[in-house]
């Protein structure tokens, strides 16, 4: 069916034009929601499920979703960006409209009653004088869903709602919290376990390994296979244990080449300007503005981070003649489908990917590449293969959230108005994604034999979110700006999509900015961005903030040497088209910066589960406060360096605020906005300015180290 797409139709709706790609109605009454969309932990399927439930007016147990299922589910691209909701659960919503329209119209004709006449509840159709019931099953051989999705059909008043806008219980829960809810829990008969043996660094190439070291291997107990393809080096046995011993002793005979070609780490991020680069105007203004009376050049910047889940990267392949089977908790499924008919040169239709919950997933992590790893082994082991990451293999070779240098040339009139606004930033790419950057990106592609072709790099325009250059264009109003984007070309060490992609950094700097100026102006920081803000809803969600955190009350604009307590405000709107997020941090700082107590407000349109909501913005701060005051990759001249917990520590519970505090602004009446990464770079802010204000310390160089702070402390 040809896609039309009328500017009012959702594009999951353009992209999945029939009714029937969506929903159905099985043989024992349940629906079938045919869901794109994947649980990731941030609670999309709980949603999902209550948007289907309230617009086709059924129970939630009345509702059977399977997700990110290429045999099943529509296509919905990745699961990304804070879109699932906004975009996402909105196609459903669109979609179950109009399937409710057409079970009413069939009710209409069961009954011989006008359509407006029809009840509706808990998926039984009635009218008022009849004591004839019919259901959704009933009436499903009278109804045509083979259709078009026309994304025209008027969803119920929201006054109406029961379920959308409650907190419902996550079905998915009781499984993770007591056994056999995530993909390592999965298990095939007959499977085998593997390990992969990567090289020792990125450009590192294979000198040697020769028969008799695969013979040894082989004769190791339970080793089924010891596949060497270029650089892919893979074991497979029958248990895990067995696949590990393999795989370490296999690693102990290999000779590798590793030249010295990574650039030198440098506190700043410096060496990123050094690099070869291309540039590119983000956004540009030339308005009239007061003269300049004040002018500061600052920098800041973020190091490369990593995904650090808790449970390293896992997925299951399995090849029954010509057809692949792949069980994976990666963020698209589809998109992995196109990448893995490229690697093995075969058509979509004999691939089948599954989703199978992992144990979080940030963006870009290794799970995808786990992935392509479980399919070529089982393809050479002809046996079904459960492929697992090492702790080491997640820090040195999963892409990671690349390291940002920022330069802000900013100014200010005799009146306190930003009259100048210079930012400049660079960035390695954030998209290397499966089936989405062009050419094979998997590590599995990169290093068989024979290898793809590396190419050039790009990143999302900011017209799809941006990549790099996402939330560089402040939501303030701000005349006489220049925007720029300087893309690394060269390539360095391994990135793509991590939570928030640039706009963590991008929001650290313009709010850490805001606060200088406002130092400069003499205001105090609320009040300067709210001098500076025409945006209503903007406004509303830094004065909510402040009345949450009494803000007015804890503060001033003078530096304080002798305090140890500090209050600080970050704001941005994600993506300049998500929620509104304001984060208040109040720190004490000892030795280290101690986080005490955190305000968040959010502005997040229609909100369908509060409970996930508030979820989702605690999780995002706790992590952001993890980025800003710990974490950082590390590397020398040949390969990273950093491969456990011991030199990539993350905030520890008894790190964590004593008060963690949620709000959100009611704006029920708004479309749902994406609120999964919208707390991140606000919270960076916050605890930069909060340390700025207890000590009159400005660090703009992330992570904020005890170490850090201490050598700030001294050249103070």
């Amino acid at each position: 069916m040809s896609k039309i797409s009328p500017p009012s139709i959702n594009p999951d709706i353009v992209q999945n034009p029939t009714l029937a790609q969506w929903i159905s109605v099985d043989s024992d009454g349940m629906i079938l929601l045919r869901a794109g969309k994947v649980e990731l932990g941030q609670g999309i399927g709980v949603v999902q499920m209550q948007v289907v439930a309230e617009e086709l007016d059924v129970a939630i147990a009345s509702i059977r979703m399977i997700a990110g299922h290429t045999d099943v589910s529509v296509d919905q691209g990745y699961t990304s960006g804070s879109n699932s909701v906004q975009i996402g659960a909105m196609a459903l919503r669109q979609v179950c409209a109009q399937i409710r329209q057409l079970f009413l119209d069939a009710a209409s004709s069961f009954f011989q009653t006008p359509v407006d006449r029809i009840e509706l509840s808990n998926g039984i159709f009635s009218t008022p004088h009849s004591d004839k019931r019919i259901s959704y099953l009933d009436l499903a051989p009278k109804v045509d869903l083979n259709i078009p999705a026309t994304g025209r059909i008027t969803p119920k008043n929201k006054s109406d709602y029961r379920i959308s806008g409650a907190s419902i219980k996550r079905p998915d829960l009781q499984r993770k919290l007591f056994g056999a809810g995530f993909i390592h829990d999965i298990e095939i008969e007959g499977m085998l376990h593997a390990r992969i043996v990567r090289p020792p660094a990125y450009s590192a190439t294979l000198l040697n390994i020769d028969a008799d070291t695969r013979t040894q291997i082989q004769a190791m107990p339970g080793v089924r296979l010891v596949l060497v393809s270029g650089r892919f080096i893979g074991v497979c046995a029958v248990r895990e244990e067995q696949a590990i011993a393999a795989a370490n002793a296999l690693r102990q005979k290999i000779q590798w080449d590793v030249p010295e070609n990574l650039p030198p780490e440098q506190p700043g991020q410096d060496w990123l300007r050094a690099m070869q680069s291309e540039a590119s105007v983000v956004d540009i203004g030339q308005e009239h503005a007061e003269p300049l009376a004040q002018e500061l050049q600052v920098n800041y910047s973020k190091p490369f981070i990593s995904h650090a889940s808790i449970g390293p990267s896992c997925a299951l392949a399995q090849w029954e003649g010509t057809h692949l089977t792949v069980w994976t908790h990666g963020q698209g499924s589809f998109p992995m489908r196109r990448e893995l008919a490229n690697l093995f040169n075969i058509e979509l239709q004999g691939i089948t990917v599954i989703h199978a919950d992992g144990a979080g997933c940030y963006g870009h992590n290794g799970a995808d590449d786990a992935a392509f790893d479980a399919a070529m082994l089982a393809q050479a082991a002809g046996r079904p293969v459960r492929l697992q990451w090492s702790r080491e293999d997640e820090f040195n070779w999963s892409p990671h959230g690349s390291a940002m240098s920022i330069q802000i040339d900013a100014g200010i009139s005799h009146a306190g108005k930003i009259v100048k606004w210079d930012f400049q930033i660079w960035s390695n790419t954030h998209v290397q994604r499966p089936g989405m950057a062009p050419g094979l990106r998997c590590l599995a592609g990169l290093h068989r034999d024979p290898a793809a072709i590396e190419l050039p790099y790009a990143d999302f325009p900011l017209n799809a979110g941006g990549g790099g250059q996402r939330n560089a264009v402040p939501l303030y109003d701000l005349p006489n700006r220049q925007i720029n984007y300087h893309l690394i070309t060269q390539a360095n060490l391994r990135s793509s999509a991590l939570r928030a992609l640039g706009a963590y950094a991008n929001v650290f700097a313009i709010e850490s900015c805001m606060d200088e100026l406002a130092r400069l102006a003499e205001l105090d920081p609320i009040q300067f961005r709210l001098n500076h803000l025409s945006d209503i809803r903007a406004r509303a969600v830094l004065e909510s903030v402040a009345r949450q955190s009494g803000w007015h009350q804890k503060i001033t604009t003078a530096v304080r040497p002798d305090a140890s307590i500090g209050y600080g405000i970050g704001f941005a709107r994600y993506k300049n088209t998500g929620a509104y997020c304001a984060v208040v941090v109040q720190i004490e700082v000892t030795d280290r910066i101690v986080l005490d107590k955190i305000w968040v407000a959010v502005d997040a349109g229609e909100i369908i589960a509060p409970d996930g909501l508030i979820n989702q913005v605690e999780g995002g701060v706790l992590q952001a406060a993890s980025w800003t005051l710990k974490e950082a990759l590390h590397w020398d001249k040949t390969h990273i360096t950093t491969h456990g917990w011991d030199d990539y520590p993350i905030l520890r519970f008894d790190e964590t605020p004593s008060l963690l505090s949620v709000q959100y602004v009611d704006h029920s009446d708004q479309p749902p906005l994406g609120v999964g990464e919208c707390a991140a770079g606000p919270t960076a802010a916050a605890i930069a300015n909060a340390l700025d204000h207890a000590i009159g310390i400005r660090m703009r160089d992330l992570p904020l180290t005890p170490e850090r702070l201490a050598q700030a402390v001294m050249q103070a």
